[in-house]
């Protein structure tokens, strides 16, 4: 019934409306190509939970990760990261921690006010920019950084799960027959019908 084994996301910011496409994708919210990435499998034999290779996530041109496993996932809110990268990531952009003790200490606060760097995602020799827009949740005055630390174990793991943080940002299409993920650039505040 559908045009292609294809489905497509565009998350709302902000609490605006967002839409899934089945089918295909819609054209109004992004502009240019897509840029696709083959995908992987997770362990050996078993494809299915949208596994990328990522070439590389930096700050400031710097690497900040350890791994170059991802995986594009809508059922992840955050940005989740190897627990080794958080701290340092987190120091890098001004986030703390919102205390010291589990599970407070996965989670982080931003200063809403300051500056902070963008986060480079780089995709099949494509940059992917999160601005602080982009990786900082509001909520009433409270600014929550959208990363957390999650260690998925071996022979899965460790990689980093690319979620809605990251998909409010780019248009991100899931090519069922092909078995790729394309990226393309985000139309922002586009309207959903």
């Amino acid at each position: 019934v559908l045009d292609a084994n294809v489905f497509a996301f565009y998350l709302g910011s902000g609490g605006a409306a967002g839409e899934l496409v089945l089918g295909g994708v819609d054209d109004t919210k992004y502009t240019g190509d897509f840029n696709y990435l083959p995908v992987q499998e997770m362990v050996p034999g078993k494809t299915g939970y949208w596994e990328i290779v990522m070439d590389d996530v930096q700050i400031n041109g710097k690497s900040v990760i350890s791994t170059k496993k991802g995986v594009v996932d809508s059922g992840t809110s955050l940005l989740a990261i190897p627990t080794s990268d958080i701290k340092a990531i987190a120091a890098l952009v001004g986030a703390k921690t919102l205390a010291p003790i589990p599970p407070l200490n996965s989670e982080y606060t931003i200063d809403c006010n300051a500056d902070a760097p963008d986060v480079d995602v780089i995709l099949g020799g494509k940059t992917y920019t999160l601005t602080k827009d982009d990786y900082v949740i509001n909520d009433a005055g409270q600014c929550l950084f959208g990363m957390t630390g999650i260690d998925i174990p071996a022979p899965a793991g460790p990689l980093m799960i690319l979620g809605d943080v990251f998909m409010r940002a780019h248009y991100v299409k899931f090519d069922v027959d092909n078995k790729q993920v394309g990226f393309a650039k985000i139309v922002k505040n586009a309207v959903v019908v």
